[in-house]
């Protein structure tokens, strides 16, 4: 697609979300977004932005039972498919404060009859009613749970993977650092999809998309400062997984990055890091990406590559 025509599509698609891609003036107002965020994935319009589940996928919802709450893990799964089969933990993004196992549920539906695998998309707890690190309990205690109970789920516990966008690629990020630290669960691979890995740094990506479509700089910040909530300013690795102490003895990463996204040098600079201590990490840039593309196939259509990507990157590791 020429730059004219994706200009349009992007200016279009800009228009549809109106006031749901622009900066929250209060915790109050970003639940109302997320309201209405969930009602737009619903309609004619959103589904065809967001795409379509794919052909021959089977869905259920189940949930674990994390203490004193539960999250409802939405799975995919190749129909009819038998067998333990490998298990994807996907984790959503949203600024942390946003978003639902069901936006991701293109990617999710085409990975998993494309990699052969289960797909599990949790929910987390969500800012402002739950700040940090509610998202990173939730997204470890997940992991755990799937591991424990991957017979249960018609999958292989010795073949896991996690994957995540934007604020969901700092959580399957974080969640690989933990594993690695806790001695399991054994991961095979992480796929991070723009992720957010430092909270507070500016890096020349930000500066350069700072008013970019979808997410802007100060979303980021406003995001960054609801997820944090009292503990804004903290340099904790799980909140900015760039800071930890080691990237070695991690599994493979795929990071994907979009060129017109304030977030691409956070998936750059990370490889890097993981690069540095031994680990190995393929980059992939996608130059008309904007942020969030990997989601909206409907109006980015290299999100179809990038796809593809991750599929080839899941069978070759899983």
């Amino acid at each position: 697609m020429d730059s004219t025509r994706l200009a349009l599509r992007t200016t279009l698609f800009a228009a549809i979300l109106g006031r749901l891609v622009r900066e929250p003036a209060s915790a109050a107002e970003m639940v109302t977004l997320r309201e209405k965020r969930e009602r737009l994935l619903r309609t004619p319009i959103g589904r065809r932005v967001f795409g379509r589940e794919a052909d021959g996928v089977e869905t259920q919802d189940v949930y674990a039972d994390l203490g004193d709450h539960r999250s409802r893990l939405h799975v995919h799964r190749p129909a009819g498919a038998t067998g333990p089969l490998p298990i994807v933990v996907n984790y959503h993004g949203g600024g942390w404060c946003l978003g639902s196992p069901e936006q991701s549920a293109w990617l999710a539906s085409h990975v998993a009859v494309g990699a052969g695998c289960l797909v599990v998309s949790p929910t987390y707890r969500l800012a402002p009613e739950h700040t940090y690190p509610a998202a990173v309990e939730d997204a470890w205690a997940v992991l755990q749970w799937v591991a424990e109970h991957a017979g249960e789920l018609g999958g292989d516990p010795s073949r896991i993977a996690v994957m995540g966008d934007s604020a969901g690629g700092n959580l399957a990020s974080i969640v690989s650092l933990m594993a690695r630290d806790a001695g399991g669960p054994a991961l095979r691979a992480q796929v991070l999809v723009y992720p957010a890995v430092e909270m507070y740094e500016t890096w020349p990506s930000e500066t350069e998309n700072a008013h970019a479509p979808v997410l802007s700089s100060k979303q980021m910040h406003s995001f960054g400062r609801l997820y944090m909530g009292e503990r804004y300013g903290d340099e904790d690795w799980q909140a900015s997984p760039i800071r930890a102490a080691s990237h070695a003895d991690l599994p493979p990463a795929l990071i994907l990055t979009a060129h017109h996204d304030p977030l691409r040098d956070h998936g750059g600079r990370y490889a890097d890091a993981l690069r540095t201590a031994g680990s190995e990490a393929t980059l992939r840039d996608y130059g008309p990406g904007i942020h969030g593309f990997v989601a909206l196939p409907g109006v980015v259509p290299v999100a179809r590559q990038a796809l593809a990507d991750v599929v080839a990157f899941l069978r070759d590791r899983l």
